[in-house]
């Protein structure tokens, strides 16, 4: 992938750790550079961003604590969902990381053409967010 591409996949994903730029400034900022979706690993403590050629990179992600639990806690990944988008003074990216994993999300897909974005557990149960219009 072109490097200043990585370097714009990389400033977004610090961006949301150093709560920098909220989800819809980076949502605009990949779009403008011509991603079209990303997927966060929490398994594997990976962030891939797609481009529409199949290009691809793959970022780490900045640790976050706990394991990913057994169970999929559907309204518990929902509630942390609001809380996110809310975006209250409490808030922090790593703090949404640590509690999703403990609800039981393996990871997310984001679609920015399908406008929305795919929570998934360990059983592949999932919560489909869409984008606010």
């Amino acid at each position: 992938m072109d490097a200043q591409l990585t370097a714009i996949a990389q400033d977004c994903l610090n961006a949301a750790y150093d709560k920098t730029m909220a989800f819809p400034e980076i949502v605009g900022a990949l779009i403008g550079a011509g991603f079209e979706g990303y997927v966060v690993d929490y398994r594997r403590n990976t962030t891939t961003y797609f481009l529409p050629d199949g290009d691809s990179v793959v970022l780490e992600n900045r640790r976050s604590e706990g394991q990913v639990a057994a169970a999929f806690d559907q309204p518990g990944v929902a509630a942390q969902i609001k809380w996110a988008q809310a975006n209250p003074p409490d808030y922090s990216y790593a703090a949404f990381c640590k509690n999703v994993k403990a609800l039981g999300c393996a990871g997310y897909m984001v679609s920015f053409l399908g406008r929305r974005v795919l929570y998934y557990g360990r059983t592949a149960e999932t919560h489909v967010e869409h984008f606010p219009r």
